[in-house]
């Protein structure tokens, strides 16, 4: 709280010492970079691990794929606040180390002031006490630890979320094997009513998909209906190269859809989920999440820029074969 009246010479001293104090106690107090470290978990094992997994998995494992990707971010956004950590903690030092030789402060009751600097921080006539520059290095400082310990917990966190992914994987990779040959050994699922399918649901590559993903795409328009042309094959490097895939569009020219579409998505893709281990549905994509049947339950991906790119504009639905 701002006071309602100047310090006296006996606060402003009193204030004097609070700032020497904070200064000297944010150098020691705070965590050096290395208090932060994320936990001793190695992604790059971990990625070696997932690629020894994809021949079993039939492809890349996308989900660990998205959560490499956030730990690596946050990897390289903790190396650059450490940096920057590391510089305004010797700004700080120089001011801690000034205002003990012009106030006599002794370093050694720094522990008294060191349990909450932030809130030593706020108090205006500290504030008023040091130069505007000197107050920044310390607010610099303190708000870059509290950066430096969200982030370092954000990476231990992904962290843990590969480790646990790749650990499952292993668990049920013959589990898996034995799915995958059953799929590609068992014929296509059952298409309900005669088959027939509206003209206005047809899109590009339609007459080149696998025939469980026709099936499966089959299934879900007379389920239900499409609102704008359901797109399969295209020549690419991925699963709608090989006619795997099909993209269930709930908008046109990439805008975002109705509140109706957004919920009709919902729906394909929970049907499409309540039916992937009869169907040999291997992964659904809807609304910047991906979910495999191999881990069935939804997982975060990364920003790729747009609705299209982030899949809020259609439902992708990719089967094992």
């Amino acid at each position: 709280m701002t006071p309602s009246h100047p310090p006296t010479p006996r606060r402003a001293r009193r204030s004097a010492l609070a700032a020497t104090a904070l200064a000297a106690a944010l150098v020691v107090a705070l965590p050096s970079a290395a208090t932060a470290e994320p936990d001793e978990v190695d992604i790059d094992e971990l990625t070696e691990r997932a690629k020894e997994l994809e021949d079993s998995y039939e492809g890349e494992l996308l989900q660990f794929t998205e959560i490499r990707d956030r730990v690596e971010q946050a990897e390289d956004d903790l190396a650059e606040i450490e940096e920057r950590l590391e510089s305004s903690r010797s700004g700080v030092s120089v001011i801690a180390s000034s205002r003990y030789k012009t106030d006599g402060f002794l370093p050694s009751l720094q522990i008294v002031f060191a349990s909450e600097p932030e809130q030593m921080f706020t108090d205006a006539a500290t504030v008023a006490y040091l130069s505007e520059n000197q107050a920044a290095q310390i607010s610099d400082l303190v708000e870059t630890h509290r950066e430096q310990e969200e982030v370092a917990a954000e990476l231990n966190g992904e962290l843990a979320e590969a480790e646990e992914l790749v650990e499952t994987l292993e668990s049920e990779r013959e589990e898996v094997e034995e799915r995958i040959r059953e799929y590609e050994e068992s014929q296509v699922p059952e298409t309900p009513g005669n088959g027939t399918i509206p003209d206005s649901a047809r899109g590009g590559g339609w007459d080149s998909t696998t025939a469980r993903m026709a099936a499966i795409r089959d299934n879900i328009i007379m389920t239900y209906g499409a609102p704008y042309p359901v797109g399969c094959w295209r020549p690419s490097a991925d699963d709608h190269g090989d006619g795997r895939a099909c993209d269930f569009m709930m908008s046109s020219g990439g805008a975002m859809p109705s509140a109706e579409n957004q919920a009709l998505g919902d729906q394909i893709a929970q049907h499409a989920i309540d039916n992937a281990a009869a169907w040999g549905v291997d992964y659904v994509i809807w609304r910047q999440r991906i979910w495999q049947q191999s881990n069935p339950q939804w997982v975060a991906m990364n920003d790729r820029g747009d609705n299209t790119q982030n899949h809020y504009d259609h439902v992708h639905i990719s089967s094992y074969s």
